[in-house]
């Protein structure tokens, strides 16, 4: 029996490394040689600190991980069109293929007892090797390395899907309330979509710093009861035609929706909490539309993938923090702080061929 090391999480803000037999694909599978595995937000909330939840978020002691990106090394029965040797993204939730949501491509959206997320109801990304089924790939291209792949599979999906509700283009200034990972991205996105004026919002020093530092925002404040009259200053006192929330927080959706000027678009993206706000004035009088957004579809995900190599950007610039599968719980930790970019688990010196 070959075996191979896996991260699992048990709930109390720890990682344990297990050998685990590698697995071999039936019909319809792949097995894939892992590359590289970034953290997600959710992973920390929902996962690290304290299993809780049921449904998409009822994890079953199975491998950690669900932003996997890697090369196909063997092939089971009845593949239609990958093979062995192709790069891929694994879009991570495997639906069950036959109801409305996954007719549409959003497997996020399956409500059947056979859908299985990787990472929370089946094996994830944070092992040597990884078991998925055909119809969850994306191709990854030559030009795209692992660690941008393993970016697109969650964090640079989700919030591209998020963008293209509300429409962004070179007319836009745009706020984006939150600059942790997926606010970085929203700011990356946003600018390649053609945004002018991208103003980032956070309560974390570091995070703001980073968004400074590698051009992604032209402006960022600090978030604080300031921040309203700062940005529409920064807009001529109009405010921005479209607010991309990746807070979670009341106060930070407060903010989008009111930093939104008439007629603007704003959406949720951020998990989590609550929000307060007056609907006459804050909503109705301006015209204003709240979208929400959960993920994305598989096709959107490809189209992404094509967009990403038209604009020449690299989703893996965001990444600040690089650990190996060996120390996945110095990673874990670092993330939990909430202070830094992207966190990657990464496997070999592969990630650049």
């Amino acid at each position: 029996m070959k075996t191979m090391k896996a991260a699992y999480l048990p709930g109390n803000s720890t990682v344990v490394i297990k050998d685990v037999e590698i697995p071999t694909p039936g019909h319809g599978e792949v097995l894939i040689k892992m590359k590289a595995s970034t953290i997600c937000g959710s992973d920390i909330r929902a996962i690290y600190r304290e299993h809780v939840g049921k449904g998409p978020e009822g994890y079953q002691d199975k491998i950690c991980g669900h932003e996997p990106c890697g090369q196909i090394v063997q092939c089971g029965p009845g593949l239609r069109r990958f093979k062995e040797g192709d790069r891929v993204i694994v879009y991570h939730i495997s639906g069950c293929g036959v109801c409305n949501d996954c007719r549409r491509g959003y497997m996020i959206s399956c409500t059947s007892p056979f859908r299985r997320a990787y990472g929370w109801q089946r094996d994830g990304g944070m092992a040597e090797y990884l078991l998925a089924e055909e119809k969850d790939l994306v191709l990854l291209p030559d030009s795209l390395t692992y660690s941008d792949g393993a970016q697109v599979a969650c964090g640079f999906g989700t919030v591209y899907e998020g963008l293209e509700k509300i429409g962004i283009c070179g007319n836009d200034a745009v706020l984006i309330v939150g600059l942790g990972p997926v606010g970085l991205a929203a700011a990356m996105l946003s600018k390649a979509m053609g945004a002018t004026n991208v103003i980032g919002v956070d309560t974390v020093q570091e995070r703001m710093d980073i968004a400074l530092a590698k051009g992604l925002c032209d402006q960022v404040f600090q978030s604080n009861a300031e921040a309203l009259g700062k940005i529409k200053v920064a807009t001529g006192g109009y405010g921005v035609e479209r607010a991309v929330d990746c807070s979670g927080n009341t106060y930070g959706r407060q903010l989008a929706i009111r930093a939104a000027r008439k007629w603007g678009k704003i959406v949720f993206i951020g998990e989590g909490g609550t929000c307060e706000f007056v609907p006459s004035p804050d909503i109705i009088h301006e015209q204003k539309t709240i979208y929400g957004s959960w993920v994305t579809n598989i096709w959107r995900m490809e189209e992404l993938v094509e967009r990403i190599v038209r604009w020449g950007i690299h989703p893996e610039d965001l990444i600040t923090n690089r650990f190996s599968l060996e120390k996945a719980s110095d990673g874990f930790a670092l993330m939990n702080e909430g202070k830094c970019g992207k966190v990657a688990i990464v496997f070999d010196e592969e990630l650049h061929d």
